[in-house]
């Protein structure tokens, strides 16, 4: 997400609009490859295997299996899909808000699926000396 923002700020804001659409497409491509590599490291917490073979995961794959687990993250990722991906990284949307909030949907989902008691390096290495 840190490279998605630095990525935004080369659009350069003015008002209500981005002035370069191609640094918002790259920016909202970045963030929602970031959401979709936190929801990879979600299923696999949760033992949903991925599509076997060189398959590419759809959205239809995210979806179903957030379904299942958790609905409240689904609208989320429905919004950053929309957002980020189709509106964002395809059309390169240049309107300053509408960015943001695909922004505020994917940090939302990096969050929840974040561990709420990550272990630093220092402690990891700790227990291990232990």
């Amino acid at each position: 997400m840190d490279n998605a923002k630095e990525c935004l700020k080369k659009a350069k804001k003015e008002g209500k609009f981005y002035n370069d659409p191609k640094y918002v497409k790259m920016a909202c491509g970045t963030a929602y490859n970031g959401v979709l590599l936190a929801l990879d490291c979600f299923f696999m917490l949760k033992d949903i295997e991925s599509p076997k073979g060189k398959n590419r995961k759809s959205i239809e794959f995210y979806h179903n299996n957030l379904a299942k687990s958790d609905k409240k993250m689904l609208n989320y990722l429905s919004s950053a899909y929309n957002i980020l991906h189709l509106w964002g990284y395809y059309e390169g949307i240049e309107k300053a808000n509408v960015v943001k909030s695909g922004f505020d949907d994917a940090y939302t989902i990096i969050k929840k699926i974040k561990p709420t008691n990550s272990i630093t390096k220092k402690k990891a290495d700790a227990v291990k000396d232990e």
